[in-house]
């Protein structure tokens, strides 16, 4: 036991001195190729194990034979070790590189594809990870450019419904200066009705900006969502029967909603409002309430005989209109926006389908616990 134990110290001296070696060289190399530090670790490996073999031979435990036997049988296990590891780098180099030349897809078109061939693990999970990544990035490029879209739209369409009511308030403007009205009275209600127009836009492109800006302030409050339709109908009932269009109740269950009122009542008086404008004399606007699961949807159908199916994923863009636009004349197709804004700022979603005949909204709110 005694010369087993001193075996072990001198093979365990032997050991640590080449361990500290090649640890020193792993740390001048680490700045080159994996295959070098990979091969620098098995000369380590295997100098430890030589290492250990000299000193107990130079402690005498081992013959003159003995010995050489050992240090060949060593010498051709760490050149065979050596090319292991150098083949080993290659491989991991190669997936490296393939994987480096498919990354730069990432700058030039924001897609990445892959390599096909095979990686060590830790590269493959690499891969996946910027497979995703790309196809986050070419979702959010696809993102900023229909925003990009929407802006250019909105700008176009600002700058046309700025310059009507404008080039009016001038030329009523004038026509009082130089005295040449008939009815002064009556170019005075048109001039405060123009400048309630332009206030009207003015205050819906400042919403948005702060609806797009996140500094929405909100203020929710537990209330029946019963109540927060009835005030709506009741907000969008003249303007129905000015257009002989009925307000229908298709269902509105009291369930309780945690929401911003002043807020959730402008989406539904502007959904209203949309859905009176688009529906003939004679039709019907219905509005409905139920709870699903865990959300609570809110949903106004009309009969405005529905919207383009290549149009709906765009209905709730910023400054869209469409070619049957579905604001009023004056509006600036920021309603729909504006809607879509306050509702996600509640942690909801809006959606429209098509029907018979017409089309349907639906706020869908978190439900309160």
């Amino acid at each position: 036991m005694r010369d087993l134990a001193l075996i072990a110290l001198y093979a365990a001296l032997g050991a640590a001195v080449a361990g500290v070696l090649g640890a020193l060289a792993l740390r001048a190399v680490r700045r080159r190729s994996v295959a070098v530090s990979l091969a620098v670790l098995t000369a380590a490996a295997v100098g430890a194990m030589l290492a250990g073999t000299l000193a107990v031979a130079e402690a005498m435990f081992l013959s003159r034979h003995d010995l050489a036997v050992v240090t060949t049988v060593g010498a051709v296990g760490a050149l065979t070790a050596t090319a292991t590891a150098l083949l080993l780098g290659r491989w991991v180099i190669a997936g490296h590189r393939a994987l480096e030349r498919a990354a730069g897809g990432l700058g030039e078109d924001g897609t990445f594809t892959a390599p096909s061939g095979p990686m060590p693990a830790e590269l493959a999970s690499l891969a996946r990870a910027m497979a995703e990544a790309g196809d986050r990035l070419a979702a959010s490029r696809e993102r900023e450019r229909a925003l990009e879209a929407s802006r250019r739209e909105l700008v176009a369409w600002i700058s046309h419904d700025l310059r009507t009511p404008l080039a009016g308030l001038r030329a009523m403007a004038e026509a009082l200066e130089d005295g040449i009205a008939g009815d002064p009275d009556r170019y005075h209600r048109r001039i405060r009705g123009e400048v309630e127009r332009l206030s009207a836009m003015v205050g819906d492109l400042f919403d948005l900006s702060r609806i797009q800006a996140g500094s929405l302030a909100l203020s929710p409050t537990r209330m029946s969502v019963y109540d927060l339709i009835s005030d709506a109908i009741a907000g969008a009932d003249p303007l129905a029967r000015e257009l002989g269009v009925k307000l229908a109740d298709a269902g509105v269950e009291p369930v309780p909603v945690e929401v911003d009122g002043r807020e959730m009542s402008r989406v539904l008086a502007n959904l209203l409002v949309n859905a009176i404008r688009r529906t003939p004399p004679d039709g019907t606007v219905a509005v409905a309430a139920r709870r699903e699961h865990d959300a609570v949807v809110l949903s106004v159908t009309d009969e405005c005989g529905g919207i383009r199916p290549e149009d709906l994923p765009r209905v709730f863009d910023t400054g869209w209109r469409g070619e049957d636009a579905r604001t009023p004349p004056s509006g600036a197709g920021l309603g729909l926006a504006i809607v879509r804004g306050i509702v996600e700022a509640h942690a909801g979603r809006t959606e429209v389908h098509n029907i018979p005949g017409g089309c349907r909204f639906d706020i869908r709110l978190p439900a309160p616990a």
